[in-house]
């Protein structure tokens, strides 16, 4: 399980009992939710969005949700030579003879390929650097640390490294910045919110990543093979660091991408619910908290999705954060109430108090246990069924002007 959300305090903090009462009845209403802005369940709140806003940098965005929070995000690459770590923890460059690099071409499709060469299988996890600045926290506190780390595992870990025959599988991001056995492309990630978050920042800050590294372009390689990397110096040239496919887009409309970065949604249950992108009324009363990373499978989807079979979605991640409803105080009961004013205890529990069992209905009561196995498969199905919830966000950020 994951850290508990860092802001959850200042979440709570100014919720009574019998507000936090209320807004856990109506999001666990029976039939639907009933959600404090009127959103349905999956629905997300109303966000702008706009690539390449920044210059100087090989890929970036901007998006802002309609609370008010924004996000920028600028990617920045740098050619870097590649240093191969021995079994004995001897470091050497990669495609010395005594490191076996005459070895690593046999697959004989030579550097050029994305996902292949060098750094063992497809690239490093150490070749992408991820930060992120959160107004009125430090950089090493828990929360940015956190939500960095765990954006940068699902970067670095979809697609298992890539490779010349899934070219990338899931849209792995290590094998994409392979430029030959003697170098690659190290990819720098820099996340700004520009306001103090008002929820849970990670949808926000996710989907703003997610969009600048579709617009991240590296100059053309005009080098071949092992020869140091030699690049055209027209950016008009420049090539996307995740590829599109004229052949999959449809007549006039822009060439669709055919790998993609992968995307990391913020999910709770409240009840039997379960509610998507929730705002900082629905976390402070969530019985459980998920952050869900997914990526696309096009190697397996090609065919199916075109039959209308399943959705391309892949499940890369699935993690619990401890919600900040088990940090809220029981609320009292209405006869140690009535004792405080002077009435009797036991004329107000007669008269007004419900009982059910030990647990006296209309007060707050803290969260406590676990979380269901049928809650967390129900999230994942809902997340990547066809025409389901990663799809929307998905189609959503595709329809974004890049380029």
């Amino acid at each position: 399980m994951a850290p508990a959300l860092a802001s959850s305090t200042s979440q709570i903090s100014h919720f009574s009992p019998a507000e936090l009462s209320y807004l856990h009845t109506s999001l666990a209403h029976p039939h639907h939710p009933i959600r404090p802005d009127g959103r349905a369940a999956t629905q997300f709140r109303p966000l702008t969005a706009e690539a390449d806003i920044l210059p100087n940098t090989n890929g970036s965005a901007r998006i802002g949700f309609a609370d008010g929070t924004q996000a920028i995000v600028g990617v920045k690459a740098e050619v870097e030579r590649t240093v191969k770590v021995g079994i004995l923890g001897g470091r050497g460059l990669e495609g010395e003879e005594e490191d076996g690099g005459e070895e690593g071409d046999e697959d004989g499709d030579g550097g050029r390929r994305r996902g292949g060469g060098g750094g063992g299988a497809g690239g490093e996890s150490s070749w992408v650097e991820m930060s992120i600045e959160v107004p009125g926290l430090r950089d090493d506190d828990a929360l940015p640390v956190f939500l960095a780390e765990m954006m940068r595992e699902a970067l670095v870990g979809s697609g298992s490294g890539g490779g010349q025959d899934d070219g990338g599988m899931l849209g792995g991001l290590k094998g994409r910045l392979v430029i030959n056995q003697g170098w690659h492309w190290r990819i720098y990630i820099d996340i700004l919110l520009l306001s103090p978050p008002l929820s849970y920042p990670l949808p926000l800050l996710s989907l703003t990543t997610h969009l600048a590294l579709l617009s991240t372009k590296l100059p053309r390689l005009v080098s071949k093979d092992e020869e140091d990397p030699m690049f055209n110096d027209d950016w008009a040239a420049a090539e996307y660091l995740y590829p599109r496919t004229e052949t999959l887009s449809k007549a006039g409309m822009p060439p669709r991408q055919t790998f993609r970065p992968p995307v990391t949604l913020l999910v709770i249950s409240v009840g039997d619910n379960i509610i998507f992108d929730p705002s900082r009324e629905e976390i402070a009363v969530a019985d459980a908290v998920f952050c869900v990373s997914i990526g696309r499978d096009e190697k397996t989807s090609k065919d199916e999705q075109d039959a209308g079979e399943s959705s391309n979605l892949k499940l890369l991640a699935i993690r619990a954060v401890d919600p900040p409803s088990r940090l809220t105080n029981s609320g009292l009961s209405n006869s140690e109430n009535a004792t405080n004013i002077g009435i009797s205890a036991g004329e107000e529990a007669g008269s007004q108090q419900l009982t059910t069992g030990n647990v006296t209905q209309g007060v707050w009561k803290p969260r406590q246990g676990g979380v269901k196995r049928g809650v967390i498969s129900r999230i994942v199905k809902m997340i990547l069924q066809k025409g389901g919830v990663g799809e929307e966000v998905m189609a959503g950020l595709e329809g974004v002007e890049v380029g």
